[in-house]
């Protein structure tokens, strides 16, 4: 009987370095998502500028067909949406970090390295 309790007194002593070790793991997961989503804006708002280019491409160059000039109009509506959507998500996340004082973007020091 006391084996049991020595050893569930041990294993309460670990459970804080437990509990810092999953939060540490979880911390690492969340930059790297951030970094991800950081990577993939830029790229999500260039795919949408190229639809909406291409559907105004295919507008101006529609030679009469109003099939093609209708779905040219609904590639630039569709382009101009995601657009929209993107910025606008963009937007609202730095609002609320900055409302609840999240540090976002800026300078990461590099070691070694000192600025001037």
């Amino acid at each position: 009987m006391k084996r049991i309790g020595l050893i569930a007194l041990a294993a309460a002593a670990f459970v804080p370095a437990f509990a810092h070790a999953q939060l540490g793991n979880v911390e690492n997961i969340v930059e790297a998502i951030g970094r991800l989503v950081d990577l993939a804006t830029p790229i999500v708002v260039g795919i949408a500028l190229l639809v909406f280019f291409w559907g105004l491409v295919k507008f101006i160059f529609a030679s009469g067909s109003d099939e093609a000039k209708e779905q040219g109009k609904n590639l630039m509506i569709g382009g101009i949406i995601a657009l929209f959507v993107i910025v606008s998500i963009v937007g609202i996340i730095r609002w609320i970090g900055d409302a609840v004082g999240v540090d976002q973007g800026g300078s990461l020091p590099v070691p070694g390295v000192e600025g001037n």
